[in-house]
């Protein structure tokens, strides 16, 4: 495949390295010393675009991406605000899009086992449960969406938790939830590439249900496998369309 890196920083970097020890070219890199390359012209170059890029530039990447009838991979989070509307314009202009807050494999069975461990304590209403995670400086989002799909994992499986909210530890701005809320804390520490715990607390014991990240490349790794995996396919994708771990 011909592939466009959109948010060629650290990640794209090593998207770049997956990519081509896969098989595949990358025919296009975009960063903020190069925007005026991101043409409808230049993505039509691509056979799928891979998103990395902010927040803010995610959702004008998309529309450009559908312009020009490109499938896209979006692993930037921050825009889930707008999921129904990007939905919407995908599947009413016949274009193909994936989306995840993490495109890991580990993550990915994480988010699995996380349901049916929530599905499990919901019989122990004895147990207070809360949200972790760890990231470096550098993420401009809080909570992360790992985070968030994680919460909502547990939430729908959770009687007694209808929604999340969010503390961003040393931000001065202490949280204490409601009971009917699920607490995601958020740490942002240097070099830290992403640790998620769920801990369930009682007065007896603690569950800690974690996944820890090495490196980016589990992330990259992935992202590249829902570029093949888009290969052929029209419409608007979740990282779960790809992933199937039903037992």
């Amino acid at each position: 495949m011909k592939i466009a890196i959109l948010g060629y920083g650290k990640m794209g970097r090593i998207i770049e390295k997956f990519a081509i020890e896969r098989g595949h070219e990358v025919v296009l890199k975009v960063n903020i010393d190069n925007l005026e390359d991101l043409s409808i012209p230049n993505l039509k170059k691509a056979d799928v675009a891979i998103d990395f890029s902010t927040p803010d530039s995610a959702l004008s990447n998309i529309e450009i991406c559908f312009a020009a009838h490109v499938p896209v991979v979006v692993g930037t989070t921050g825009w889930y605000g707008r999921l129904q509307e990007v939905k919407n314009k995908c599947e009413e202009s016949n274009n193909t899009l994936l989306y995840a807050s993490n495109f890991s494999i580990g993550v990915n069975v994480f988010f699995f086992v996380n349901k049916v461990l929530a599905k499990i304590m919901n019989r122990y209403s004895q147990y207070e449960v809360q949200v972790e995670e760890i990231h470096h400086t550098q993420k401009l989002d809080s909570p992360s969406g790992t985070a968030m799909t994680i919460a909502e994992g547990i939430i729908s499986e959770l009687d007694r938790k209808n929604e999340w909210a969010n503390e961003l530890i040393g931000s001065g701005e202490e949280l204490i939830p409601k009971p009917d809320q699920l607490l995601i804390e958020s740490h942002r520490i240097e070099d830290v590439p992403g640790t998620h715990t769920v801990i369930y607390s009682s007065e007896v014991d603690d569950i800690e249900f974690k996944h820890q990240a090495h490196s980016r490349a589990g992330f990259a790794l992935g992202a590249v496998m829902a570029a093949e995996w888009l290969e052929d396919k029209t419409g608007f994708f979740n990282i779960t369309d790809m992933f199937d771990f039903s037992i």
